[in-house]
Order: C-alpha cells, then structure tokens, then sequence
C-alpha cells in the first residue's frame, strides 16, 4: 500500500511516498480503509524532530486520526464493525496510508450525514477542547482567552465555549481577515499572536487556553485575572522558557494557576461519549467543521508546509 514516511526529520521535505506492506488488525483492533486523514499539529511536531526524545525514527508513518471504512477486524472484535464507516484513533503515527489500524475501543461510527473529512477534523479536536475547558474548571459568564484559536482545537473551542454562555472570548491570531472568520464562530474580541489589541478589549481573563507554548508563555500568564487558570494544551512553537513560572510567584496574592492537560488523561469511554455527541451535533449543523483544504495524500509535505507557513485556517484533510 501507499504510505507517506519521515525519511529525515526537519523540513517537510524529509517526507516521501513509499511502498510499505498493509497492516493486519491485531487481535483487539479493526482494520480501516481510509477516505481521510488529519493533518495536525502534533504530527507536525513530530515531523520537526523535537519530540525525538519519544523514540520516534526514520521512517515513521505520522498520522494520528483516519476516517473510512471497516474492512476486516481482528480476533475478539465483532463482526459486525466490517464495512462500517467510522472515526479511527491510531496513537502516534500509522494514520498517513491507504489503510490504518486501530484499538476497537478509539472508534467511533459516523452519523449520516457527516463526512469522513468532518469526522477528521472533529474527531480528535472536539474532545481535547471540550476537556481542556474542564480542565480549567470553565464555567458560564466567565472570560476565555485561546491562544493558537485558528487551528481546530481552537476553533472548536471557541464555539463550545459560546454555545456554553462565555463572557468575552478573546482570540490571538495573525490576521483581520481570520479575526473576522473567528467572530463568526463566536469570538468578541481579536488579538494579534502577542495578545496586543484595541485599547478598549480586556486586559485579563478567567481562563486562558493556550495551544502555542514557547517563549511568550509568560506574558500570557500574565493575562490572568484574580484566580484564573491558564491550561496548556500543546507547544506547537517549543517548551516555553525554563523559569516562566516566576510569572506565577509573582503574582502569588493573585491565586493564579497554571496545568497542562492531555486527552490521554481521560477515560476512553468519555472520549467517545463526547466524541460521538459532537459528530451528531456537526451532522445537525450545531458544530462546525472548518476544513482549510483537502489535498492527496501524496502531498502530505506540501500541507506541513503550509501549516509551517502558517497559511492554515481550521485543518487540512488528506485523502485516498
């Protein structure tokens, strides 16, 4: 089958097709053929070579969501999965090829009515949104702030904490015109990716979720009011720097808090509670799916690329 390797970590260029032997569904796992892959952040990460401390190697298939059909399962699964059409989780890597497998228990069915480049774009994003805002214990009529909001853990949480009863919902971006598109999602207040705005837009918020990480954590714990809680959620721009948390001390009669969170944290049966939900609500029209693009799978490299070039709005979809 076709699948797209690391061959080199670093630029996307390190990418490529290659010819590599289809997987088997262990016992325990169904086998998918996949109509759409996701392209996220993490696998972006990955792709760079700075999680190398995880033990990923040359040659890693990267891709962590597929959706397509059931086409064979593995001893101790129903029967019943073949020819389903479904969400797959596939861990680390193993989404970017023709064919994918995953543990029964990270699938999810689709609902008539939503595609496979949907389910992708929702499938893993819903949930850590819908989690993370959990996390930091958000609660209605409170003010969020979401650093990274143009990806689709932050699309997605902007519109569920709107549809939750936020106060201002503040985003960072890079431009008016995603600013605007932001707004339509639920979004009041726009920022630029250092937080700078209106004279006029609040100076700090309740909550603060952050999807970038880096040097300018800092200045963002910074944004908190009296007890808020800032709660990473990814470090798509590196760790942030070693003493970011003397921000805290600092501020130590303020009550801030600072966590991080991972969906890794919850239990399975949750996330597919939650997962499931949210596909039904996008397939009623209640959630939005933002797709910036579907491309072949054969050009893999060229949406890292544009992710690295910041040119993406929501997610880009890979298909078969």
């Amino acid at each position: 089958m076709k699948a797209v390797r690391i061959q080199k970590f670093g630029d996307p260029s390190g990418m490529a097709v290659a010819d590599v032997p289809a997987p088997d569904p262990a016992p325990g796992q169904v086998l998918v053929e996949t109509e759409a892959i996701g392209v996220g952040g993490v696998d972006a990460v990955i792709r760079r070579g700075t999680l190398g401390g995880y033990g990923f190697q040359e040659g890693h298939i990267p891709g962590s969501e597929v959706a397509g059909r059931v086409i064979a399962v593995g001893d101790g699964v129903d029967a019943g999965w073949t020819g389903r059409t479904v969400w797959a989780f596939t861990g680390a890597g193993g989404g970017y090829a023709e064919r994918a497998v995953a543990a029964v228990e990270d699938v999810t069915p689709l609902p008539e009515g939503l595609s496979p480049a949907d389910a992708v774009t929702l499938g893993s994003s819903g949930p850590v949104a819908h989690f993370a805002l959990a996390h930091a214990r958000f609660t209605p009529g409170e003010s969020l702030l979401v650093r990274g909001a143009a990806g689709s853990i932050g699309i997605l949480a902007v519109q569920l904490a709107a549809q939750a009863g936020a106060g201002a919902i503040a985003v960072t971006t890079s431009s008016p015109e995603r600013g605007k598109r932001l707004r339509e999602l639920g979004a009041t207040v726009v920022l630029d990716r250092a937080g700078a705005g209106d004279p006029a837009d609040p100076a700090e918020f309740d909550v603060v979720l952050d999807i970038i990480g880096g040097p300018a954590v800092p200045s963002f714990v910074e944004r908190l009011a009296d007890n808020g809680r800032m709660v990473t959620l990814g470090a798509v721009d590196g760790f942030p720097p070693a003493d970011f948390g003397s921000a805290l001390i600092r501020s130590f009669r303020r009550s801030l808090s600072f966590g991080t969170f991972s969906l890794d944290t919850v239990a399975v049966g949750e996330r597919n509670r939650v997962r499931a939900e949210h596909f039904a609500a996008a397939a009623r029209g209640e959630l939005r799916a933002v797709v910036h693009d579907v491309l072949p799978l054969a050009e893999a490299a060229g949406a890292h690329h544009r992710m690295d070039a910041g040119e993406v709005f929501g997610r880009i979809v890979l298909t078969v």
